[in-house]
């Protein structure tokens, strides 16, 4: 009987997988029901009412509970609401697949859009709908090829070659710091950055690390074309969860420029100037000049990261002492001879 003396309270209603809300008062949680099903034309019999939030079910003792002004869903027999992560599951479904009519109404509600955040919402959902992934050839994709030389005809041949050429520009350094070695062990140094570039040029300079089509040991991404940041080059994972396809459309293309293969070993502050020293220094031992190849041109070494994820600071990491040189075989002591009786 206390409930009849008391304030009515407010709530939003809303039907299942509706974005239309309405406002409703009332003293019990039947009360409140009653009136939703009146105005949204559903039965009674076998409905309830959720919190939009977490789907936790109102009944009578927790209806005063509840805040004024929380949002409601009216569910009839059979139907079911998890909060929020119902609504990202239909979101994620309808962007799956989608189809012009989204398209075009994202398009209508970004021209017509004057709040920032909510335009840079939309902005970043038109562009993530309007990827064309599953075209290869630059007849099935024009814009994507805007501003490439006509000679690139592929996707994954375009990203093979942007692949291959970061790797070139790591030999070019390494080729380059021979005029740091002193003049004794320079001629030595050319010999195995030589060694590397024949190396290189039967693996295709691993282009294969941004090719889609390429073994799935061989490349960075799924068939899809789909590249995860792997994180700083102190940690595991990515905590931001970066993500980005470039064979999508031509602007994830052209911010995939600015991902980076990090050498977690720092290429130019220590495996480059340690492959120096160890020439320098060898005396007559062989330098394990496979080890620093992998340290500068293969994944053994390389994490490809999101810009935001490159940190700049010193890694304060160095080359493994017990693999700079080959190891040594004892030779083998020869057994005296057995004297003839």
């Amino acid at each position: 009987m206390l409930a009849v003396f008391r304030k009515p309270k407010t709530f939003k209603l809303r039907a299942l997988h509706s974005q239309e809300k309405f406002g409703v008062a009332g003293r019990s949680c039947q009360e409140v029901l009653q009136k939703g099903c009146l105005h949204l034309q559903l039965p009674v019999a076998g409905s309830r009412l959720c919190l939009y939030e977490d789907g936790t079910e109102l009944t009578g003792d927790y209806f005063w509970s509840v805040p004024d002004n929380s949002e409601l869903v009216v569910l009839t027999s059979g139907q079911t609401w998890q909060g929020y992560v119902s609504d990202l599951s239909r979101f994620l479904s309808a962007f799956h697949k989608p189809h012009a009519g989204l398209i075009q109404a994202a398009r209508q509600l970004l021209s017509d859009e004057q709040a920032p955040l909510r335009q840079k919402l939309l902005a970043d959902l038109l562009h993530t709908v309007s990827e064309n992934i599953a075209a290869e050839t630059r007849d099935e994709d024009p814009p994507w090829f805007e501003g490439l030389e006509s000679r690139f005809q592929s996707k994954s041949g375009y990203l093979r070659y942007s692949c291959e050429s970061r790797i070139r520009s790591y030999l070019r350094e390494v080729h380059s710091y021979a005029s740091m070695v002193g003049v004794e062990a320079r001629g030595e140094y050319s010999r195995v950055a030589d060694l590397m570039c024949h190396k290189l040029r039967a693996a295709g300079y691993n282009g294969s690390y941004f090719d889609r089509g390429a073994k799935a040991g061989g490349r960075l991404c799924t068939p899809e074309g789909w590249f995860c940041c792997q994180g700083p080059f102190d940690v595991d994972t990515c905590a931001s969860k970066h993500s980005i396809n470039p064979y999508g459309n031509r602007e994830s293309r052209v911010l995939f420029s600015t991902w980076n293969l990090d050498h977690i070993i720092e290429k130019k502050r220590t495996v480059v100037p340690a492959l120096a020293e160890a020439i320098t220094e060898r005396d007559g031992r062989e330098v394990a000049w496979e080890y620093f190849y992998g340290l500068l041109f293969t994944l053994e070494n390389l994490k490809l990261v999101h810009i935001a994820c490159h940190k700049k600071t010193t890694h304060r990491l160095g080359c493994d002492p017990h693999r700079i040189y080959q190891p040594q075989t004892k030779p083998k002591r020869r057994r005296p001879a057995r004297k003839r009786r």
